[in-house]
């Protein structure tokens, strides 16, 4: 069946990430691990349309996806970085979403499965995924796939790679420049969690404030305690702040995502201490927003997808006014009654279907089919 916006709460109130972190409390399991059984019980979904292999691209394996459907020429490509903070997701949960790309825009896609924190602590994620994707980039003939015609997509915080990924590209002269980068509900800055997104969704399931700021801290292996002073923004010095300030503020979201309510943030003494503790969370690699001037202006054209009723919400609209502001061409999808997530889940029409994940995928498939 179809549902929209209101019957949301079908979902919403199954919440499995609150189910997990209950679990964790009682001692019962991880967290982590819950959410690993739960995505990684979704049946793969074997389509008769699709050559689909396992490999791997320099000891990372991927799976890759080849319409059968014959072709006169060579087919675009797309490399896929799922979600999951990088500690849960996997090529398997993201099998129905891969196969839905690959047969409706005639491409060939590969699925990265990058090794998961904590057995595999950051930035393990990041690299995997560059070796994957630089590895497809040289071999892309091999696979009846144009170099000229790579894409990059990633969803949630696989957005946050495909981010970094194609920043990281930028200076390289011994491969083919990416034809595309597609952000779908990224994560992008670690600089201001009381953006107006952060307080009108804070509440709003499947990525509360709360959990998304705890999921990130504990795949960077710090402490949760830090966490008020974070919201609070004490985590910024005053030469980062003037800095920051020229890419991340709620000056430059539109008034139109503040009708449902805004407040400026209280401003909180700064902390030495915490700044230590997450400096980390301030290199391009985890904020890809932060990135210098010279980066941006060299990335290749972007969609991005930003959902209403999602904290991240503002992360996209930021990061499509820098490209923007530096030439890069941008198109953008706004889903109005979208949630995180809600692209994954519409894949499985079979069972639960939202219209926004499906608008949002067709409007994603006809931004590939220009490539």
């Amino acid at each position: 069946m179809k549902v929209g916006l209101p019957a949301y709460t079908l979902v919403a109130e199954a919440r499995p990430a609150e189910s997990a972190k209950f679990l964790e409390k009682l001692g019962i399991t991880s967290e982590i691990c819950v959410l690993r059984t739960l995505m990684d019980a979704i049946p793969p979904l074997k389509d008769k349309h699709l050559f689909i292999k396992d490999l791997s691209f320099e000891k990372v394996k991927v799976r890759i996806y080849q319409p059968k459907i014959s072709t006169t020429g060579q087919r675009r490509g797309i490399v896929y970085l799922h979600g999951g903070v990088g500690q849960f997701g996997s090529i398997r949960a993201y099998e129905r979403t891969c196969c839905y790309f690959a047969r409706k825009s005639n491409s060939v896609v590969v699925s990265v499965g990058y090794r998961l924190a904590p057995e595999h602590p950051y930035p393990t994620q990041f690299e995997d995924c560059l070796t994957a994707t630089t590895h497809f980039m040289r071999t892309a003939q091999d696979y009846g796939v144009d170099p000229s015609r790579i894409i990059i997509c990633g969803d949630s915080s696989g957005a946050t790679v495909t981010a970094f990924v194609a920043q990281a590209l930028v200076n390289r002269r011994d491969l083919p420049k990416l034809r595309a980068q597609v952000l779908i509900y990224p994560f992008l800055q670690c600089v201001d969690f009381n953006l107006p997104s952060y307080q009108q969704n804070k509440r709003f399931p499947i990525l509360l404030k709360e959990r998304a700021l705890a999921l990130g801290l504990k795949y960077l292996n710090k402490d949760l305690s830090i966490m008020e002073a974070l919201f609070n923004g004490c985590h910024i010095p005053e030469d980062l702040q003037l800095k920051y300030r020229k890419w991340v503020s709620p000056d430059y979201i539109p008034d139109e995502f503040k009708t449902r309510g805004y407040k400026p943030s209280t401003t909180h003494p700064f902390s030495e201490e915490v700044y230590t503790l997450i400096k980390p969370m301030l290199d391009p690699v985890v904020s890809p927003l932060l990135a210098e001037d010279s980066v941006i202006a060299g990335l290749p054209e972007a969609f991005i997808l930003t959902c209403e009723f999602d904290v991240l919400r503002d992360d996209g609209l930021l990061y499509k006014k820098r490209l923007e502001d530096h030439g890069i061409k941008v198109t953008w999808c706004h889903l109005q009654e979208g949630f995180h997530g809600t692209l994954f889940l519409a894949v499985f029409c079979g069972l639960i279907a939202f219209q926004s994940g499906n608008t949002g995928l067709e409007k994603i498939v006809n931004f590939l089919k220009l490539m």
